[in-house]
């Protein structure tokens, strides 16, 4: 029982991945003691988005136990394969904390829960003119910030983009914003050619034969299409590899014109700072950068499913199943 003078706890729920391909909410207790000793914040969440690739993994128990570590998410709980307490992308508003923050909406890289407590230094205030509902791709969104960072394209270069899951389209969605880029995308879903249309990139199902582009972004999350970004890069060109293939050999083929043409093939994840952005930029900042950039409304297509939080256990095995057509599903609270 609280003692005398205490507030009592929260109760929520939360979203546990408990065996391959199987969830449940489990109930939560989210203390509210010594907020302002501690600098956290309670936030009740509005949305939270389904991270399409990399939830997949974790929910078909693909996570190598090499990578148990390095795979963990920031306010993860439990321990690979499971049971795990797994996500990041959520938006919520604040119930208590600081007078600054208090029914702020903010943006933090929390797992799927209807309600916790979260260091302040954690959470993100959205701005103003970004609706809730669209802010649930922030988390992808500075993935795709984190790549071109890597990928340093220059003005007027010749871009290609193989795999448009959502991270691949942000990325050729901020490709075709700078000046003269040309910029392809390469992805064998027809459903594809109206997303990437709304975002303003041409599409096709796959190579056109070229082997001249500037830079080559891979984000298919398929050995194969490595193999296709190899064969598109010119004289000198960058191939810059976003896709993590779990505990999947991946096999390539490095003869052929791979040496002849000097290619470089840079890896980007997005769990660290571009080296080059490093010395001034900190995480904060790249959330806040992520963020400001959902400004633009055209993004709103690439949240194709919906569902409410009570559904989570079902719509995860749907959304995750390798045929679904699910960009990202928003999960409403």
């Amino acid at each position: 029982m609280p003692g005398s003078g205490t507030r009592p706890d929260y109760q929520g729920r939360a979203f546990w991945v408990t065996g391959y391909r199987k969830g449940e909410l489990r109930p939560v207790q989210v203390s509210r003691q010594q907020l302002s000793e501690t600098g956290d914040v309670i936030v009740e969440t509005l949305y939270s988005g389904i991270s399409r690739g990399t939830e997949s993994l974790v929910f078909n128990g693909r996570v190598p136990e090499t990578e148990y570590e390095r795979m963990r998410c920031p306010f993860q709980e439990g321990e690979f394969p499971y049971p795990v307490k797994y996500g990041y992308a959520n938006v919520g508003r604040v119930l208590e904390g600081p007078v600054s923050l208090r029914n702020r909406l903010v943006f933090s890289l929390f797992p799927h829960q209807t309600c916790f407590r979260i260091p302040e230094a954690a959470v993100v205030p959205l701005p103003d003119t970004v609706p809730p509902e669209r802010a649930i791709l922030a988390a992808n969104l500075e993935t795709a910030v984190n790549a071109l960072w890597d990928a340093t394209p220059r003005v007027g270069d010749r871009a290609v983009v193989i795999g448009c899951g959502v991270v691949g389209c942000l990325v050729a969605w901020l490709l075709s914003r700078i000046p003269g880029t040309r910029v392809q995308a390469v992805d064998p879903d027809p459903g594809k050619a109206a997303v990437l249309e709304r975002l303003g990139v041409r599409w096709r199902a796959e190579s056109d034969g070229r082997d001249d582009h500037d830079l080559v972004i891979h984000a298919s999350g398929h050995p194969e299409g490595l193999d296709t970004a190899l064969a598109m890069a010119g004289v000198e060109g960058r191939i810059v590899e976003m896709s993590w293939y779990g505990d999947r050999p991946v096999p390539l083929n490095l003869g052929g014109a791979f040496h002849s043409r000097r290619l470089s093939l840079i890896a980007s994840q997005v769990g660290r700072i571009a080296p080059a952005q490093a010395p001034r930029w900190s995480h904060r900042d790249r959330m806040a950068l992520a963020l400001t950039l959902l400004q633009a409304p055209e993004l709103d297509v690439l949240i194709n499913a919906n569902g409410d939080f009570t559904e989570l256990p079902k719509a995860m095995a749907t959304v995750t199943a390798p045929d679904s057509g699910v960009l990202c599903h928003r999960v409403n609270y």
